[in-house]
């Protein structure tokens, strides 16, 4: 008879590529995920990875029996969420990608306030600007700026209208004034965001209906969004960053928008999951607390000056 936990094993073997990834997610030793294969393949009476000492990849068997595992293993935590029933108190571990900016500084005392209301579900966060892989890494949900355009996601608005806007500090204006077009942002410091390996130097605007590009440089360069943010703060240059990540900073005048009439390019957000059957009850009342939250958010971004 084919054990659960067995069956758990070779899924999540199979997604991190090794016994070794598999093993730390379930705080055993890779021996014991081997031996667990083992019983499997015996049961199956196949062999569903192809071992060698440095790799490990599944076998033709193990790619066509793959989907049934998936399947099975999907019908069963269904099942237990039905047993649960929806209106169940909400338990378990749910683990949250997000951005590190929006994350640190916006998100964070949401999840924290999130967790109160549910004290027996917990949370693992991961902050960082790497996009995180939601089918191959241990995270049941991402947040993620951008049109999601893979149609294997199931992507859940948060903030749709949610656009970019430039900013600089009150500082860096009194030292060297506020700029006056678009164009002239190609001669100013500006703060640039590197994103795997790519820097992020041609900034776009729609200005009286006409799509711009503009391409800026700048002394300083970061691959963590928080510290663009901080730089900014601090009046080292001109930022260009989404509404939700500076929205208190404007408000609070720790910032000021710049060129009202430009435009900035559209950044939506919005909660990833891999498919819709992952659309648990714990993530169905994340979703809905993060979107009010976030819409709460967005309806202060300032209009474009006509």
């Amino acid at each position: 008879m084919i054990r659960l936990d067995d069956l758990q094993l070779f899924l999540r073997s199979a997604a991190l590529g090794g016994f070794s990834g598999a093993a730390r997610e379930a705080d055993l030793l890779p021996g014991q995920v081997s031996a667990a294969i083992k019983r499997l393949e015996g049961e199956l009476d196949v062999r569903l990875f192809a071992r060698s000492t440095r790799s490990l990849r599944l076998t033709a068997e193990g790619e066509r029996w793959l989907p049934y595992a998936q399947r099975v293993a999907e019908a069963l935590r269904e099942g237990g969420e039905q047993l649960r029933g929806e209106r169940a108190e909400l338990s378990g571990l749910l683990q949250i990608s997000a951005p590190s900016d929006l994350g640190r500084n916006v998100l964070l005392p949401w999840f924290a306030a999130f967790r109160r209301q549910h004290p027996r579900l917990m949370l693992r966060l991961h902050f960082a600007d790497r996009v995180a892989d939601v089918f191959r890494e241990p995270v049941d949900v991402a947040i993620r700026y951008g049109a999601v355009e893979d149609a294997s996601y199931v992507a859940l608005p948060l903030a749709p209208a949610n656009l970019r806007l430039l900013c600089a500090s009150p500082g860096y204006l009194e030292r060297h004034g506020a700029p006056a077009t678009v164009d002239e942002l190609g001669r100013r410091d500006c703060l640039l965001y590197v994103l795997n390996g790519r820097i992020h130097d041609r900034w776009t605007f729609i200005e009286d209906g006409q799509r711009r590009v503009v391409r800026v440089k700048g002394p300083m360069q970061s691959d963590d969004a928080d510290v663009v943010r901080r730089l900014a703060l601090d009046g080292e240059g001109i930022v260009y960053k989404s509404w939700l990540d500076v929205a208190e900073d404007v408000q609070a005048g720790r910032l000021r928008r710049l060129l009202p009439r430009a435009v900035g390019e559209p950044t939506p957000l919005h909660l990833v999951t891999p498919h819709r059957r992952q659309f648990s009850p714990a993530v169905q009342a994340l979703h809905a607390w993060l979107r009010q939250r976030c819409e709460a958010l967005a309806a202060g971004m300032p209009a474009a000056a006509p």
